[in-house]
């Protein structure tokens, strides 16, 4: 079997960029670790999103090599100074955040007409927008909270919006209608903080959420990956945090033990069997291939709502998305193996459809 030629792109012009840069350290390690298999390109996307060719994955360095993406069927990238090409059989975006999971880099891949890990421009697109998943979630019969939409182009009604919230009940949270990793997320439990915690978000993205909280909630997730054809779900998880108000990105990323992780979760079955079902709606009605995990909120009365979707999650060995599956058995290597082949079978089906009416 011919070895499989990988470009693992990574950083980003993202708030994530740093998160990205952990993740894909452990795909490609787990990549190169089978050179039987696959040949591994490392390539670094700098906050100004500029391309790098790496030795290997870390942030940038003196001794990366400039590099170009192209369009033509003999090279997928290309030295600055002409020294280095190659036509890659795949790339793997390990990458998250705006720009990079919100459907951007995967249009540019299909217009490199080269094979990709991970959901469609237009999963991608709208797995990032948490208005639009919620209403889609809704569709096919998942909970969610209570929220209202505020936007930088237009002004709001600071009265009515302090009656709503007054009748939802403190907590609330304000967090940006397109971001992931808890950036730009507020948790207020003082009327007084809203609009500027609203002024807050809206630093990060045009338009953000305020949403109902659930005081104390538990956050429950599940893996899936696949396609229309076949999916996986994973064993449901759980993470806590083990200080501050809530699970913010100081505690995902910074504080060393700021959080729990627990899988499966301690949940009744029932709640995690119905968690898991509507994972599978929910990819399925985004049109998910590829792979993504499903954020659920779980109440102290034990009624659980859908929060978010991560159309590329975490994929470092710490990340919830190995680990959910690991529980389940599946080993995160041929994890890796079946995302990479989704992505050429994806793409071999693009090929085949007909680009003229003629």
């Amino acid at each position: 079997m011919p070895v499989t030629k990988v470009i693992v792109l990574y950083g980003g012009i993202s708030t994530e960029h740093e998160v990205s840069v952990h993740s894909a350290q452990t795909v490609c390690r787990i990549l190169a670790g089978q050179p039987e298999k696959y040949t591994v390109y490392p390539v670094f996307i700098s906050r100004q999103g500029y391309w790098f060719l790496q030795k290997s994955c870390q942030l940038q360095t003196p001794q990366d090599i400039p590099v170009t993406p192209v369009l033509n069927s003999r090279e997928t990238l290309r030295a600055l100074d002409g020294s280095f090409s190659v036509r890659a059989d795949v790339v793997f975006p390990v990458l998250h955040g705006t720009n990079c999971e919100d459907g951007t880099i995967q249009g540019f891949l299909e217009t490199l007409r080269v094979p990709y890990v991970g959901c469609s421009v237009l999963t991608s697109a709208i797995g990032m927008d948490k208005e639009l998943t919620k209403q889609l979630a809704q569709k096919v019969g998942a909970p969610i909270v209570d929220y209202r939409k505020i936007s930088v182009f237009a002004p709001y009604d600071k009265q009515e919006l302090e009656q709503w919230a007054l009748m939802q009940g403190l907590p609330l949270f304000v967090k940006p209608v397109r971001l992931g990793s808890s950036v730009g997320v507020r948790k207020i439990t003082d009327l007084a903080q809203l609009h500027e915690a609203i002024t807050y978000a809206l630093k990060f993205d045009t338009d953000v959420l305020v949403e109902k909280g659930i005081d104390h909630a538990r956050e429950i997730f599940c893996a899936v990956y696949g396609d229309s054809e076949h999916l996986s779900v994973s064993a449901c998880g759980e993470l806590s945090q083990s200080s501050g108000e809530f699970f913010d990105y100081n505690a995902k990323y910074v504080v060393e033990g700021g959080c729990n992780m627990y899988i499966p979760a301690h949940i009744p079955a029932q709640t995690a069997e119905n968690m898991r079902r509507d994972t599978e709606k929910i990819f399925r009605i985004l049109q998910g291939c590829g792979l993504s995990r499903v954020d659920f909120l779980l109440d102290a009365q034990g009624n659980y709502y859908f929060s978010e979707i991560n159309t590329l999650p975490g994929m470092s060995e710490t990340s919830l998305f190995p680990q959910l599956f690991e529980a389940s058995g599946k080993k995160y290597p041929q994890i890796l193996d079946e995302l990479i082949a989704l992505a050429k079978k994806a793409n071999a089906r693009k090929k085949s459809l007909s680009v003229s009416c003629l």
